[in-house]
């Protein structure tokens, strides 16, 4: 371009979102990851009270929200991002010995990879539903049999309900 050479890139940050020149968020997934952990890390430095309470609202309010990204497909982005919220539990403390499930139901705490399956699920609903201005057709097909379970009236009663404020 007039005269001069344009650097080849691998990688490219637009919009805060490192876009590689194979398409694949790992990068994306990996420096987000790295700023949550920080962040995380911070926490556990910065509060000199060790209220597990207090440490779990803060991690709602200052790490979890770094970590809200599309869903990722690769099981090892899946456990990058899971990791963040492993290490945070497991430095709080008495949970230390616990398996990660078993610290997520004594903080009541969900997966994030579970989060984020019920804010799929949520958005499925009320895209299906009509609560989002979209037009349904661009994402669903639906089906023109109905399920073996019900007959028609029935399924339309129950269709009804659910879509009924």
């Amino acid at each position: 371009m007039q005269n001069k050479v344009l650097p080849n890139a691998t990688s490219v940050r637009d919009l805060g979102i490192n876009v590689t020149n194979y398409l694949s968020p790992s990068d994306h997934v990996c420096d987000i990851a790295t700023k949550a952990h920080k962040c995380a890390s911070l926490i556990h430095r910065c509060f000199v009270s060790r209220n597990t309470d207090l440490l779990i609202r803060a991690y709602k309010v200052y790490v979890r929200p770094l970590l809200v990204i599309w869903s990722p497909s690769t099981i090892h982005d899946i456990e990058t991002i899971e990791s963040v919220q492993r290490r945070f539990t497991k430095r709080i403390h008495g949970l230390y010995s616990f398996s990660y499930k078993s610290r997520l139901q004594r903080l009541n705490l969900q997966s994030l990879e579970h989060r984020r399956l019920l804010t799929d699920l949520v958005q499925c609903y009320k895209l299906v539903f009509g609560l989002v201005v979209v037009n349904t057709k661009d994402f669903f097909e639906y089906s023109q049999h109905t399920p073996a379970r019900y007959s028609q009236s029935t399924w339309f009663a129950v269709s009804r309900q659910v879509s009924d404020p």
